[in-house]
């Protein structure tokens, strides 16, 4: 073994309780940043899948003018038919047909401008929370001119179950677009702007009050997770290539990032203003390591300064403290790592359940429990910061070694 190293490990335990401390706070601060980004990375998917199961889904289908100006006139013909064939070539029954336009909601007291979506009932449910979200009545099954509204629309309607709502919009054709649809069920997102805001209808009620034949605007699926989305994106290409020549303007697949991207914008922030408060962490790991390094070469004053008389260099005994950290930093490092990693393991499995969030993830249909990501950037991010940190602070300690005159250090006490 190399004479620094085994120099550098036995200065270690020259003061034992004191190397234990700081190789605690390493393995302490490197286990609660892989929990905490683990936990947080969780946590980002969990609020991914929710928003996107809400009503974007992973993917859509779309003509290419409907994300920037989705008016009803940007149609995909046949809409129906194709979502059938994206079933098949997907082996997916997670994708469904939608079209949607902005109408004036009107009961018998009050009218409202609201987005109406035209859904299949018997495919919304496997993209779409909403369905599983009706708090009074029932979704739709199929029934003709029946409405699902948001309990927020409902109550400034002033409109319950069985009750009738008329809407009146604009036609794809520029025709005049009327119907009175029956409310069967009011649903509770927890998000006002869709309660206040948003009403479902059949696809097939839609189409022949917009006279929309069988088009639609836009297919929505849903993958069962975020690893999948790109594999599935290549598949709906070739689909769209293989039948171009059919369409007279060829749909576009976009994906959640393109469909939503304040969704992507607010994790980038939220994860930029988290990292704050791990570098606070950081740099109190790291000034542990620099009282440590410091204490111990003002304690090795007088050896340093005999070493220095017999013709040791200060760039070795620099080298010296430098790997005495290195050391002390491999060992919080690996202890730190291999607990964080068997605590992210554990919670992986059995899930992260934060006090109280049980009864508000049963009223709004999502999962009570975070379950913390198992990735290398979960695990390594945090650590590595750490072990740089660390042998940073033993920058100043070494250093000083350069101006330590060998008979005042000899002298000192």
């Amino acid at each position: 073994m190399n004479i620094t190293l085994r120099l550098a490990w036995r200065n270690l335990w020259r003061n034992r309780r004191r190397t234990w401390l700081t190789v605690g706070a390493m393995i302490f601060s490197n286990v609660l940043l892989i929990f905490m980004i683990s936990l947080q990375l969780g946590s980002y998917q969990l609020m991914i899948d929710n928003t996107l199961r809400t009503f974007s889904g992973h993917l859509q289908i779309q003509h290419p003018d409907f994300l920037d100006d989705p008016k009803l006139r940007f149609i995909i013909p046949d809409i129906e038919q194709l979502a059938e064939q994206v079933r098949e070539a997907l082996h997916s029954d997670q994708v469904a047909a939608r079209s949607m336009a902005f109408v004036l909601a009107s009961s018998e007291q009050r009218s409202y401008g609201i987005q109406v979506t035209g859904v299949q009932p018997e495919f919304e449910p496997r993209v779409s929370s909403i369905p599983g979200l009706v708090v009074q009545g029932r979704y739709l099954n199929g029934g003709t001119n029946e409405i699902v509204v948001g309990d927020v629309l409902a109550k400034n309607l002033k409109v319950s179950i069985g009750e009738s709502i008329t809407v009146l919009g604009s036609g794809v054709d520029g025709s005049f677009a009327a119907g009175v649809l029956t409310v069967v069920g009011i649903f509770d997102s927890g998000m006002i702007d869709i309660d206040r805001s948003m009403a479902q209808i059949s696809l097939k009620d839609f189409q022949a009050m917009f006279s929309m034949n069988t088009d639609g605007n836009t297919i929505t699926i849903l993958a069962n997770g975020l690893d999948e989305v790109q594999s599935l994106n290549v598949k709906l290409e070739q689909l769209i290539s293989q039948q171009e020549n059919t369409f007279s303007t060829v749909p576009k697949v976009r994906d959640w990032q393109a469909l939503v991207p304040g969704l992507k914008q607010a994790i980038q922030a939220d994860f930029a203003s988290a990292w704050f408060m791990y570098a606070v962490l950081i740099i109190l790991v790291s000034f542990s390591v620099l009282n440590t390094q410091l204490m111990s070469v003002l304690e090795r004053t007088r050896e340093f300064g005999t070493m220095m008389a017999l013709g040791v260099r200060p760039a070795r005994l620099c080298r010296l403290v430098f790997t005495e950290t290195f050391l002390m930093s491999v060992l919080g490092l690996s202890i730190g790592v291999g607990l964080g990693f068997l605590l992210t393991l554990y919670l992986n499995h059995v899930g992260f359940m934060y006090p109280g969030v049980e009864e508000m993830a049963e009223r709004f249909n999502f999962p009570s429990k975070i379950f913390p990501s198992v990735s290398l950037l979960a695990i390594g991010m945090g650590p590595s910061a750490v072990f740089v940190g660390s042998l940073l602070a033993a920058l100043y300690p070494g250093l000083r070694l350069f101006f330590l005159q060998p008979i005042e250090a000899m002298r000192a006490n």
